[in-house]
């Protein structure tokens, strides 16, 4: 089939990429031209990996392309794909600026019958306005349908959840837009894993809820985790516990530094903004929201456990990203992690695999080091706050020689207590008690 996909963020690259990678013929449009430019020379602007591998051998097989000229992407495609930007707006809503702006464009050039499918994380009601917009703009009265299509890509796992995903959720009620949506999807459906189709309304308000669930599952286990250190408790140990639960199971049980990202904390909020629109107070998400916050800010009170007065202190930082295998840090812990500790008076040093780059424009007075070992040399603490897998395995002992001082705040869990402790840490993990626990 021949594809149009409408913007080249993180969505839009990968599902464009991906859909390629099916046999597809793939025109992806932006209005950016630099990053247009860029990607014909196969320069990819987000770290995901497997992405630039895919990016070039589409590209050199010619069923991928990257373009500025949208009236020529819109006239070849049979389906349309709108995957830009919707940013919070100053009341949290979700800004569909963008949306409607590609809905404007297909509607002044559109040429013939197409599907319009939203890829972007839209309100329930968007698929209304975007038809709406298309309508009002066409210069004929050229048929079409709009789709709703939500993505569910985790950032470090985008190509393996398109590619296998868990679930495809499309919402029309148009039989020719779900015979054309089947064919797209066919090479990727399982038999177990099949396209969940629901109106549209239905289908904007899955990806919604999705989020929210998942957010507040974190947020109910960071809540955990607070009470298991007032009455000694073990939070790891919990979360095992209540996932062997068939009823509960055992994802998104683990206590941390709060989450962040592109998704969760704007979906959630968004989701609370529609909630009040309707006349419903969204009590529980307020309190997802809230822990999240509290418990971002709960890293620096813990270092000062160990290191009580940090005026004149050095402390390392491992992980600026807000998740492993991304360079996102968008909401991420460290932007309060990271500001808290200097307005204390240290100074940090920091290591990132990925984050780096994007951390300089976030970040003033922060060292950066290429390995996690030189970020460690001579600080009074070491605080981790992305689970990245290097960390894992890491020489331990060589951690205690390079620190001036053996303490570790693990804002992940990544390391086991009893190890730590039994080789002259300082440990302190989250909600992790006061016991001999792994």
């Amino acid at each position: 089939m021949n594809i149009t996909v409408m913007g080249t963020g993180y969505v839009g690259l990968t599902v464009g990429t991906c859909l390629a990678e099916l046999g597809n013929t793939v025109t992806c449009v932006d209005i950016d031209k630099k990053k247009i430019g860029g990607l014909n020379k196969g320069i990819i602007p987000i770290y995901e990996p497997g992405l630039a591998e895919l990016v070039r051998r589409n590209v050199e097989k010619e069923r991928l392309a990257f373009t500025t000229d949208s009236a020529e992407a819109i006239a070849s495609g049979e389906v349309i794909f709108i995957a830009v930007g919707t940013p919070p707006g100053k009341d949290e809503r979700a800004d569909l600026r963008y949306v409607l702006a590609a809905a404007k464009e297909i509607g002044q050039k559109i040429n013939g019958y197409k599907v319009i499918v939203t890829k972007s994380t839209v309100p329930v009601g968007t698929g209304d306005l975007v038809a709406d917009t298309i309508r009002q703009h066409r210069k004929t009265a050229i048929d079409f349908d709009v789709v709703s299509n939500p993505e569910f890509l985790r950032e470090g796992e985008a190509v393996n959840d398109f590619l296998n995903p868990d679930r495809i959720v499309v919402g029309t009620t148009s039989e020719r837009a779900r015979k054309a949506m089947e064919k797209l999807y066919a090479g990727i459906v399982r038999a177990n894993k099949p396209i969940l189709f629901t109106d549209v309304r239905t289908s904007e308000m899955i990806k919604y809820a999705s989020n929210a669930m998942l957010a507040t599952r974190i947020s109910f286990m960071n809540e955990i985790a607070q009470l298991c250190e007032k009455v000694g408790a073990d939070v790891k140990d919990i979360a095992r516990g209540m996932g062997l639960d068939g009823r509960i199971g055992p994802r998104f049980l683990q206590a941390g530094a709060g989450y962040g990202g592109s998704c969760f904390p704007k979906d959630v909020k968004a989701l609370m903004r529609t909630m009040q629109d309707n006349g419903m107070p969204g009590l529980i998400l307020d309190a997802v929201e809230k822990v999240n916050e509290m418990q971002k800010h709960s890293i620096v009170p813990k270092v000062k456990q160990l290191v009580p007065h940090l005026k004149g202190k050095t402390i390392a930082v491992w992980g600026l990203a807000f998740k492993p295998k991304t360079d996102d840090m968008r909401e991420a812990p460290s932007l309060i992690v990271i500001p808290a500790l200097q307005k204390e008076g240290a100074s940090v040093r920091a290591y990132d695999p990925e984050a780096e780059k994007v951390a300089t424009s976030l970040f003033s007075d922060v060292a950066y080091f290429k390995t996690p070992y030189g970020a460690l040399k001579d600080a009074d603490c070491l605080v981790v706050l992305t689970e990245w897998n290097e960390f894992r395995e890491i020489d331990k002992e060589k951690m205690k020689s390079l620190l001036k001082e053996p303490n570790i705040v693990d804002g992940r869990n990544v390391y086991a207590m009893s190890q730590m402790r039994e080789m002259g840490f300082n440990y302190i993990g989250v909600g992790r008690g006061n016991g001999n626990r792994n």
